[in-house]
């Protein structure tokens, strides 16, 4: 159970901050970066949802992923450990499989696309898109954690790498928020990319 009984604390005013497992590191740590942008993204989809107008079934979804995205936070802000003090959350392959599923659940009422589409529609569906670009933003960071620390059990604090599965879960989310996009649009609402705009097309060459 957390308690917060003050938010702000004045440990940070040194430009350090302390990760899951009570570690301290620099602010500019590219694992601060990578749970600061899953937060960012659960904030990005919590206004899809405020600005209203989305399907029950994806509020209902919503609801859940916002929650699930403090636990992939948690996740990112905890090196792997042998034998950690305590049993750290992470994020396990049932909440993937979910996230697929809902995926093959919102697609198969969809037509196939013919184009690629921009982003637009709802004010709410519009939003969706903006949270889907955020999202990926955070599996890029959470790549670049992967690149800087690996995947390894450590036996220190601070020290030791990150759970992939983490990093799966946003590349999905990601997926998952495009596809709610098109289900909150409606059928007639995708808006399809048109290369080259008004440009005039590059005559054939003559042989």
């Amino acid at each position: 159970m957390v308690n917060l009984t003050r938010i702000y604390t004045r440990t940070g005013d040194a430009g350090r901050t302390r990760l899951s497992d009570n570690s301290q590191t620099q602010k500019t740590d590219v694992r601060v970066e990578a749970y600061g942008t899953v937060d960012e993204t659960n904030s990005t989809i919590a206004v899809a949802v405020a600005l209203g107008g989305l399907p029950e079934r994806l509020t209902e979804m919503l609801t859940l992923i916002r929650n699930e995205m403090f636990d992939v936070g948690a996740d990112l802000s905890t090196p792997l450990q042998e034998n950690p003090e305590w049993p750290p959350l992470r994020i396990e392959q049932s909440s993937i499989d979910r996230l697929e599923a809902w995926c093959d659940e919102l697609s198969d009422p969809l037509p196939n696309l013919r184009s690629f589409i921009l982003p637009g529609g709802s004010p709410s569906g519009a939003q969706l898109h903006v949270a889907r670009t955020v999202c990926r933003r955070a599996e890029r960071v959470a790549w670049r954690c992967v690149e800087e620390y690996g995947t390894e059990m450590a036996t220190g604090p601070g020290a030791g790498g990150v759970n992939l599965l983490a990093v799966t879960y946003l590349n999905r989310l990601s997926d998952l928020l495009f596809i709610m996009s098109r289900a909150t649009n409606g059928t007639e609402g995708d808006v399809l990319w048109i290369p080259g705009t008004d440009r005039e097309k590059p005559a054939k060459n003559k042989k």
